[in-house]
């Protein structure tokens, strides 16, 4: 299905709307879909990465489980994105193709000021695959036998994404791809896409709790 809510590429805060849409599905329904699972206190429960979100409807906030408590999650792009796969992930799961950008039928989007960016995570790890390997490893990601390293990382459990980095040397640049499944685009719309990309390279580099 196509996303009707959207990742604004301008502004990452989540419109209380996507609360009050939220609030408002099948519970039972909207588990089947995205996989997440109803907690004792009427919350969301949702994988992301390697640690399990808390969406808590009734205060209109995500939380996570930092030494023995739950505490609120103040990441507004976070928020925005996980509200937006609660409410347009499909049914479909992940076929297990990779595509890359360029086969996306809204490749066009990813221009300009929405190219992939990943000169910062080739400027810190272009010549250090080991320090990679344990920043992927720390969001939970599947290591491939792909490139000189390479992982599978799930934001979200119907959004596997595909980092692969080639080492640089004397004679090539170092190079950092990143694949999706060829089901994304029936979760999540181009801007959407765009915002996972971006949220999940943050936190490639700066690590997530």
């Amino acid at each position: 299905m196509a996303s009707s809510r959207q990742s604004s590429g301008g502004s990452v805060a989540a419109p209380p709307v996507y609360w009050d849409d939220l609030k408002n599905l099948n519970m039972d329904e909207l588990c089947e879909r995205s996989l997440a699972r109803v907690g004792p206190a009427g919350e969301l429960l949702l994988p992301f990465l390697a640690i399990e979100l808390r969406v808590d409807l009734e205060n209109r906030c995500i939380r996570n489980f930092i030494d023995d408590r739950w505490v609120n999650v103040d990441h507004p792009r976070l928020e925005l994105l996980t509200l937006v796969y609660l409410l347009n992930v499909s049914r479909e799961c992940p076929v297990h193709e990779l595509i890359s950008v360029r086969d996306l039928k809204d490749s066009h989007f990813f221009q300009g000021p929405h190219l992939l960016e990943t000169r910062p995570l080739l400027n810190l790890y272009g010549q250090n695959p080991g320090a990679f390997r344990s920043a992927a490893e720390k969001l939970g990601g599947k290591a491939l036998d792909m490139a000189d390293a390479a992982f599978e990382i799930t934001p979200f459990p119907k959004i596997p994404l595909y980092y692969l980095l080639w080492v640089g040397d004397d004679e090539f640049e170092a190079n950092l791809s990143i694949l999706f499944d060829r089901s994304i685009e029936r979760h999540l719309a181009a801007d959407a896409i765009w915002g996972m990309i971006n949220l999940v390279s943050d936190f490639l580099i700066t690590g997530v709790q």
